[in-house]
């Protein structure tokens, strides 16, 4: 098999903005608040962009290749990782994703676990990653009725190339002003605990999942498990998990094949040509490539960075 790119079903949230076009992405909304770069989530599936695959889903081609996908993937009963750009104009709600064990039993679906990268960060932007202090529910509960809550919370300054591992758990929200990378579980289950007093596009406040969100919220400050960057040229890994590793890294000559499983490629940066046999495609800034398993050798004709994320 040949790498090919995915084009990514895109998300008009009332929070987003405009950015993602500069990533390439393409919408006939006005917003453009998520892209999801690599998914097999029936709420947004990528779809294949290359070769003798182009037009199906990705979702539609790892169902008759499951090959492809590789070994690191067959303990999972279904597609295990989803990667999405995601542009916010404006504050998201402060919210929580519950755990494997709470997903499939109110969902029916995992949970999330999840890992940002800070492409882009407007000055004094910030987010918010669980609580300042440790809380009992039934002070988080009365913070929520109370409209309190932003004062609990714990607030972080942001800069491009920051990087934040959010378990499963625990309480968050993307600053306004905020261009991020996520690499996260296969589930689109979030619990909103405080949205800023908006209304949907019903003109009614959106609704908040205040008892569910008690049941799985971590109540003690979260500890950033990410790595810390140590500095070395072309190659940070940025976080790993059961269900997805990343780096940040070059893709330049060679084509790194992984027997294994399957590589994914988000570009950031830089300029550079793939050529696989007698095909070839340009990777550009928000070019998303699938790299199946076991694929044909292929080379990287110029240089640029990339988030790769692999399952291990």
């Amino acid at each position: 098999m040949k790498p090919f790119r995915l084009n990514a079903p895109c998300k008009d949230y009332l929070w987003g903005g405009t950015k993602l076009r500069e990533y390439g992405k393409i919408s006939d909304k006005d917003i453009i608040a998520e892209s999801w770069e690599l998914s097999c989530h029936p709420d947004g599936e990528s779809v294949i962009a290359d070769g003798e695959f182009a037009g199906m889903t990705l979702t539609a081609f790892l169902r008759e290749h499951p090959e492809a996908a590789g070994k690191s993937c067959e303990r999972f009963d279904r597609f295990p990782v989803l990667v999405k750009l995601i542009d916010a104009r404006d504050n998201l709600s402060v919210q929580v994703h519950p755990d494997d064990a709470y997903a499939l039993a109110n969902e029916g679906e995992y949970g999330k676990t999840e890992m940002w990268y800070i492409v882009e960060a407007e000055p004094d932007a910030e987010l918010i990653y669980g609580f300042r202090e440790s809380i009992t529910k039934e002070e988080f509960r009365r913070a929520i009725e109370e409209n309190t809550l932003l004062e609990k919370v714990n607030r972080v300054p942001v800069k491009k190339g920051d990087v934040f591992f959010i378990e499963a758990g625990t309480l968050h929200a993307i600053g306004k002003g905020i261009l991020i990378a996520e690499i996260q579980q296969n589930s689109n289950t979030t619990y909103r605990v405080y949205d800023y007093g908006r209304v949907g596009a019903d003109g009614k406040p959106r609704e908040l999942h205040v008892e569910k969100a008690l049941a799985v919220t971590n109540l003690t400050p979260a500890v950033n498990t990410a790595p810390p960057d140590t500095g070395i040229a072309g190659h940070r890994i940025l976080g790993s998990c059961e269900y997805f590793f990343a780096n940040l890294t070059e893709l330049k000559g060679e084509g790194n094949v992984s027997p294994s499983g399957f590589r994914h490629y988000l570009v950031l940066d830089g300029e550079a040509v793939l050529h696989c046999g007698a095909e070839s495609f340009p990777l550009t800034k928000g070019t998303s490539v699938f790299v199946p398993a076991d694929t044909e050798p292929f080379e990287i004709e110029g240089k640029c960075s990339v988030i790769q994320t692999l399952v291990l």
